[in-house]
């Protein structure tokens, strides 16, 4: 018996770091690369226009966007109308074909220029939503990517209501997820590597394991949901080193890129689980009450919030916009 449970043990110790992750944290893919996602067997995938537009550039995946096109040719739309369905369909076919690979969900995004439209953001959900149905994918094996703004917030809570799960992303404070919890959106995904460019600019320093103040705004999310028995899933993005990912084992959900789930995969040192229900529901914390005036006020207070959320919506509609050009120039 003894002897099992030690080869169990040295078993155990062989895992890869990226294997150990997947004990205890749902793996996402943070690509739209088709052949990492066959390699390193995420659950989840999540994509955004930039991940698109760099995936359309490579060769293998030219002919997506030529049978897309050819499709679409046929639809009696013209100009901007004939240019938004075709990035629509292309955002849909990549999702697709994603979802022959993984085994749970992909993240498709609205369109960052919608971010403070409710109205808009409602309709473009609506309708990537519908474009996943004609091909019969079912809605709960989509997530909806919208911009962590009030406006965003309030459209997700409608759209959750009509059973589409949302993801919503470019979070990067506790009032976003807070107004998240209470819209009762599916999925969260506060930015990690992007908070800590910002502090290591700020602040002219390095900032390396739990002083990183990227994984400790997820932890701090973590820690809130947790406590408060709140359903949406904690998935932390956007990182810049495997040492990010480490200090949030345990985490609901992580959304890796290629490159690190390799380095994870090339590491059989111990991982640690860092996050933990059990322990979050011990901590001594506020529930925070919010209403528009307050979440706008707390938001303005923290400058990196503010700042990143707002670099964020203009770079991710600078790609929509960068999409849009490529797929007018193969008209």
């Amino acid at each position: 018996m003894n002897t099992a449970i030690a080869e169990d043990k040295k078993t155990e110790t062989k895992l890869n770091q990226l294997d150990q992750l997947k004990k205890f944290t749902k793996v996402v893919a943070d690509t739209a690369d088709f052949e990492s996602m066959k390699e390193f067997k995420p659950q989840d995938a999540t994509t955004n226009p930039s991940l698109v537009y760099a995936a359309t550039q490579k060769p293998e995946y030219a002919h997506l966007v030529e049978e897309v096109i050819a499709d679409r040719k046929k639809s009696g739309l013209s100009g901007h109308e004939q240019i938004e369905d075709i990035c629509d369909h292309l955002l849909v076919q990549f999702g697709c074909d994603i979802l022959q690979i993984v085994p749970g969900r992909v993240s498709t995004e609205t369109d960052a220029r919608l971010s403070f439209n409710v109205e808009g953001s409602i309709k473009k959900a609506r309708r990537l939503i519908q474009l996943y149905e004609e091909r019969k994918i079912p809605r709960e094996r989509v997530l909806i990517k919208i911009a962590s703004t009030w406006e965003g917030l309030n459209a997700a809570e409608q759209l959750q209501k009509e059973g589409i799960r949302c993801n919503l992303t470019l979070m990067f404070s506790l009032p976003q997820a807070v107004r998240a919890a209470e819209a009762k959106v599916q999925l969260i995904s506060p930015f990690v590597g992007r908070i800590y460019d910002w502090y290591k600019k700020e602040m002219k320093r390095d900032y390396v394991g739990a002083e990183d103040p990227g994984p400790q705004s997820v932890v701090e999310i973590y820690t809130y949901y947790k406590k408060f028995d709140i359903g949406t899933e904690v998935m932390g993005a956007s990182f810049r080193n495997a040492g990010q990912i480490r200090e949030l084992a345990g985490c609901d959900a992580l959304t890796i890129s290629p490159e690190l789930m390799k380095e994870l995969s090339e590491s059989i040192d111990p991982l640690e689980r860092k996050l933990d229900p059990e322990k979050a529901k011990e901590a001594k914390i506020e529930k925070l009450k919010l209403d528009e005036k307050t979440f706008r006020y707390l938001v303005n207070e923290n400058a990196m919030a503010t700042e990143k959320t707002a670099e964020g919506i203009r770079k991710f509609a600078a790609d929509v916009v960068k999409l849009e050009k490529f797929v007018a120039s193969k008209l």
